[in-house]
């Protein structure tokens, strides 16, 4: 081999090998990516939407929430939006690694400050999974990938999930949802049968409404947690 090409091809070899072992600390930094993907369709009215935002920024600053998102062995990337129609999906909070109480106390406040984004549009899960699918896709890079869905009703406007889960980069991304129980009682299978995807995916329940803080606590705990499934605080 001449000794141009010789020195060429070592010094390629050198950067894919950097990139490599760069690429592998950048996961390593970062264990989880986790979008939360909140429900509000017309089904939900505007008391409830309130119980529900306030729920979620109560549970994202529960004390053994906060430790087990700040004390693993990487921080955690979240980003959450509502959802509701085919077009109607609005980012919340854009990426952010959670590195501090501080951080996530400025999250809840942002939950808890931001205007109802949609309220009189129909159920379109599929495409809610779909702009998860892209918020994904510029996520920082994690050791997993996450998708929490919350809602009180199935899909009744364009494709079902698991539409979604072929067509749309769900390789190696683990689907778990939050169903908020009440007059549908076809809620709860529809999720376990179309909604979870992915390993050690599982499904939480709220008893209506008011039961969302609680089930949403649980439910981040554990996404955050994995090592200690089904240890959850007490509520």
């Amino acid at each position: 081999m001449p000794r141009l090409a010789a020195r060429l091809w070592t010094t390629r070899l050198l950067t894919a090998c950097l990139l490599a072992l760069w690429a592998g600390a950048a996961a390593a930094n970062c264990r989880l990516a986790l979008v939360l993907a909140v429900d509000v369709s017309a089904s939900v009215n505007a008391s409830e939407h309130q119980l529900q935002r306030q729920g979620l920024a109560a549970a994202l600053t529960d004390d053994a929430v906060a430790e087990a998102i700040l004390e693993g062995s990487g921080p955690v990337a979240l980003a959450i939006f509502e959802w509701s129609g085919r077009q109607q999906q609005q980012v919340l909070q854009d990426w952010l690694l959670l590195d501090s109480a501080e951080d996530l106390t400025a999250v809840a406040d942002r939950v808890r400050r931001l205007p109802r984004s949609y309220s009189e549009f129909p159920t379109a899960m599929g495409y809610a999974l779909g702009f998860a699918a892209g918020l994904l896709q510029r996520a920082p890079v994690c050791l997993r990938q996450v998708v929490d869905v919350s809602g009180d009703g199935i899909t009744n406007e364009g494709f079902r999930p698991q539409l979604a889960y072929r067509h749309f980069p769900f390789d190696g991304v683990t689907v778990n949802g939050l169903v908020v129980t009440g007059d549908d009682t076809r809620v709860v299978p529809y999720y376990r049968q179309e909604v979870l995807r992915g390993r050690r995916a599982f499904l939480e329940e709220a008893q209506g409404f008011e039961g969302f803080e609680a089930a949403m606590t649980r439910k981040l705990y554990r996404e955050t947690r994995e090592l200690v499934l089904g240890v959850t605080p007490q509520r």
